[in-house]
């Protein structure tokens, strides 16, 4: 009597989450399912299908049509982010090696736009069943055959990854530790032991960075990392990711950083003059500086210039001027300091040059504290696509009249934050640029309240609804002799001038 021939056991896992990838799915799974050195029933491929609206499911089935002895799992994801489908993956991955009887087997991960090498699995394997090794990261490598990512951002990626690999080198302890022949540990191609993944406790629920979560706890149970340059995987350089964090944020900023921080010195007078071709406002602060905006108008540069009044606060000054004023491009100056003709022409020669940009922010040669403690760690938090502008509260700018009458504006300080996260969201920070001024900044006088301001407008743009359905913004509360000291300040806000609700054409009260 002939016995069955045995089952092989189960040896990996790969994960793989994807959300509206149709375009890239299909390269992914054929690579997987390409994997030399490996039989196809040792391993198989869990995808996680998070809340996909596109073909993705289609286009994956489709690519593993042609490789029939793939085993290929489709799951259904949270919908919530990258980082939760990846968990749910790894989680599928555990059980089903633990089921397998396999605890040692590998959960391997990579992502839907990018494509493993053929021995990407073997080798993981060999290091893990030959060598020990407990936990793999492999190197990444940007894939971009229509070279769109421009030198200086490829180059400026490999310099900060080498700096992180020698922080690695660095930083390993005198005790046993995994090769570092490069510094990455990503979700586009990571492995570990399912035993292991139990024992650090898996992956914390996070919408992204779910990676870097899991190198930490690594990291703080001991378990080395290897890092070897043999397992190698293509990703997409694209710059719009799935995910909120990430390797195409980062390339995205990059990019932004390299397009659109301008040399304001070769927007000369002359230049300016010969390539202007809209009418142009400008509005001060005469009390901060230049008390006198006539040269600037005599020189041609401006078609009319409006002294900012900031009672009731600066943005309830702005708004109140962008009434009185008809220019399409409108130029700021609350630092009226730094108003000058070379300024003027720094800020107004972007707009008229390009026409995919709608705001310029000058930035000056130092910033206060507002800007180093606050604002950084709040842009860096809240709003990471903003993080290249080196002045980001600089009320020195020029904009599109079109685009700052659709935008709200906090009748207070608050509006130093808003106009560049609105900014952003109403035209995408493509359009927005930033150029070197020349100029001593002023420090807003009242830190605290300017603070209290700047962090109300923010707490309004991190939340979810309408501004109706916002909390109530109390005074600012300060620590007094015999109870608290309650201060004031200005956080209301204007519905955007093209509303036209005639209920916010009053000054709100302070």
């Amino acid at each position: 009597m002939s016995r069955p021939a045995p089952v092989p056991p189960l040896r990996a896992c790969v994960v793989v989450p994807a959300r509206n990838e149709e375009a890239l799915i299909g390269r992914c799974i054929r690579a997987l399912a390409s994997q030399q050195g490996v039989r196809p029933d040792e391993y198989e491929v869990v995808l996680v299908l998070d809340a996909c609206t596109d073909r993705t499911r289609e286009r994956a089935l489709e690519a593993a049509s042609g490789h029939p002895a793939l085993r290929l799992r489709l799951l259904d994801g949270p919908g919530r982010g990258a980082g939760h489908a990846r968990r749910l993956g790894m989680e599928t991955a555990c059980e089903r090696l633990y089921a397998a009887g396999n605890p040692d087997g590998l959960i391997a991960s990579t992502d839907a736009d990018s494509v493993v090498d053929r021995d990407w699995l073997v080798r993981q394997l060999e290091l893990s069943e030959r060598h020990g090794a407990l936990a793999i990261g492999g190197r990444i490598e940007l894939y971009d055959p229509g070279h769109h990512l421009p030198e200086n951002v490829r180059r400026w990626w490999l310099e900060q990854g080498r700096a992180r690999q020698l922080d690695l080198l660095h930083d390993r302890g005198p005790g046993p530790g995994g090769r570092i022949e490069h510094w990455q540990f990503s979700g586009a191609s990571l492995s570990l032991r399912a035993s292991v993944y139990r024992k650090v406790g898996g992956m914390e629920p996070l919408a992204a960075l779910e990676d870097e979560q899991l190198e930490r706890a690594l990291r703080d149970h001991g378990i080395p990392i290897e890092r070897p340059l043999s397992v190698r995987v293509r990703t997409s350089a694209r710059l719009s990711g799935r995910a909120v964090r990430g390797l195409s944020r980062d390339l995205a900023l990059a990019f932004w950083t390299e397009k659109n921080t301008l040399d304001g010195g070769r927007f000369t007078r002359e230049y300016v003059l010969r390539s202007r071709s809209h009418r142009v406002t400008l509005i001060w602060d005469p009390t901060t500086g230049a008390s006198d905006a006539g040269p600037i108008v005599e020189a041609g540069l401006v078609d009319e210039a409006i002294p900012l009044s900031i009672t009731g606060g600066t943005g309830c000054g702005l708004r109140r001027a962008l009434q009185r004023s008809t220019g399409e491009i409108v130029v700021l100056f609350s630092d009226g300091g730094c108003l000058s003709t070379s300024n003027v022409c720094r800020l107004i020669g972007p707009l008229e040059e390009r026409d995919d940009l709608a705001l310029v922010k000058g930035a000056l040669p130092a910033t206060d504290d507002l800007t180093e403690l606050l604002a950084r760690p709040l842009i860096s938090l809240h709003f990471p696509q903003l993080a290249g502008f080196v002045d980001p509260l600089s009320m020195n700018l020029a904009a599109r009249r079109g685009l700052l009458e659709r935008l709200p504006l906090p009748a207070g300080e608050g509006v130093r934050l808003s106009l560049l996260v609105d900014a952003s969201r109403e035209a995408g920070v493509h359009a927005l640029a930033q150029t070197r001024l020349d100029g001593t900044p002023s420090s807003p006088a009242e830190s605290q309240e300017v603070a209290y301001a700047l962090l109300a407008a923010a707490a309004r743009r991190t939340r979810l609804g309408s501004r109706e359905t916002d909390e109530a913004v109390g005074p600012l509360l300060l620590p007094g002799a015999h109870g608290p000291d309650p201060r004031r300040v200005i956080v209301d806000e204007y519905d955007p001038l093209s509303v036209r609700n005639p209920a916010t054409e009053a000054r709100p009260s302070p």
